[in-house]
């Protein structure tokens, strides 16, 4: 059954297999979202007459009895259906009779398809903003709770000034608060509701799209109903956008982790349980969590292009390659949820070495503090510099004067700030209607 099937149209088997391909494994992810559309679009069509009270009565509740089907899991989309819109209306006509027949009225499956993704996704993307919060608090609790502890710092892996693992977190978590402020914009399109424009045409029938976008609980209308067809894509590729870069920065935090594990480092470890060992190597022990996270987060930013690529070059108008938007993005949001959980599963197991830099090898991290004590005793900064740059070259270099408590601007190691970045992760997450979780 399918919703644009004539009685004497006969697709050949072969083209239809082509042309279903995998949305239908898809498709049942979008079943909650249909009702929900459904829901609105046949309160709208009372509203303006096109539906009796009665009749609306008895779809609302067989599409809310599909919907615990869907909540129970026994929900499924029957071999000779198309899509999970087909089976729904099939569903609720066999169930409540002709009534059932009507909900179709005043839209198409271009536009049911469209608002059910928006909602679908409107979801998806306040789940990954609430991992992200748990990640982030748990980040600035490590942050504050190794503030002290001092690490190497390096550039271009050469070792460079000190550090700590207070800021090591810190910054991590204050990336987060970047991510998700360009997951919120996309978040922002997400929540613009395209019901009632129809096949991008609009439609004669007196809807009330308003009304629609009320009943939806959606933050605004894309107004103009060509535009409202040409979101769809558009809409997909700023979500992908705001999930790659949460994807490059669990990626970077796990490349880190993966480095510092390594035995030449040794700053930080895990527990047995969290690593994996070698079929010949008997003291292996694998970080393969954070190399998966770290592969999937590079993984995560080649979606936005190809996205773009799919949809590149298309006039106005709804076309088909849009559907497989759905198996370029969907599985894309599940991979990021499930590196949150793994992250937020074993951080908090980390174990910190102490003492790092009282390890000969690095002594040369203290050269800009002894410039900037010269400095401090009326030296020229190009005179103190050549002054310890002589002494790294002679072998005497020897500097033992190191407070880190000393560096008292915003965001150094006697100073994270993370009392503000917190304050600024807030200001983001109620931009999704959510809230930091207790610390």
């Amino acid at each position: 059954m399918k919703l644009w099937q004539k009685d004497h149209t006969d697709t050949a088997k072969l083209v239809e297999q082509f042309t279903i391909g995998k949305d239908r494994d898809f498709d049942l992810l979008l079943a909650a979202a249909d009702i929900q559309g459904s829901l609105a679009h046949t309160a709208m069509l009372c509203h303006v007459g096109l539906l009796t009270r009665e009749e609306t009565e008895l779809i609302h509740k067989g599409l809310q009895d599909i919907n615990a089907q869907i909540a129970a899991g026994l929900f499924r989309i029957e071999d000779d259906v198309e899509d999970v819109h087909s089976q729904i209306e099939l569903q609720l006509t066999r169930d409540i009779g002709e009534a059932g027949k009507k909900i179709h009225s005043g839209r198409s499956r271009n536009d049911q398809v469209a608002v059910a993704i928006k909602l679908y996704l409107k979801e998806e993307i306040r789940d990954i903003a609430k991992l992200t919060s748990v990640l982030f608090s748990q980040l600035q609790q490590l942050s504050g709770q190794y503030r002290h502890c001092l690490m190497p710092g390096y550039t271009h892996l050469q070792v460079a000034m000190p550090s700590s693992f207070g800021l090591w977190f810190g910054a991590y978590a204050e990336s987060l608060v970047d991510d998700l402020e360009l997951l919120a914009a996309a978040y922002k399109v997400t929540d613009k509701n395209p019901l009632g424009s129809g096949a991008g045409y609009g439609s004669s029938f007196p809807l009330n799209r308003r009304l629609s976008t009320e009943l939806l609980q959606m933050g605004g209308l894309h107004y103009n109903v060509v535009y409202a067809q040409m979101s769809r894509g558009k809409t997909e590729r700023f979500v992908a956008t705001g999930i790659a870069a949460l994807g490059a920065t669990l990626a970077r935090l796990s490349m880190d982790v993966c480095l510092f594990m390594n035995q030449n480092f040794g700053f930080l470890s895990f527990p047995e349980a969290l690593t994996t060992g070698s079929s010949i190597m008997p003291h292996k022990k694998n970080p393969d969590i954070f190399e998966l996270v770290r592969g999937k987060g590079n993984r995560l930013q080649s979606v936005p292009n190809e996205l773009t690529l799919l949809t590149t070059n298309l006039p106005s108008g709804y076309h088909r390659e849009l559907q497989l938007t759905k198996e370029i993005l969907f599985p894309a949001l599940e991979m990021l949820k499930d590196c949150f959980r793994i992250l937020s599963f074993a951080l908090p197991q980390v174990k910190i070495k102490e003492d790092i830099l009282s390890d000969n090898a690095y002594r040369y991290l203290f050269t800009v503090e002894a410039v900037n004590d010269l400095v401090n005793q009326g030296l020229p900064f190009r005179e103190a510099y050549r002054a310890v740059g002589a002494s790294v070259e002679e072998g005497n270099f020897d500097y033992q004067g190191f407070d880190p408590s000393r560096h008292t601007h915003e965001g150094s190691m006697g100073n994270l700030c993370n009392e503000e970045i917190r304050v600024a992760m807030e200001k983001v997450l109620r931009q999704f209607s959510l809230e930091l979780p207790e610390a």
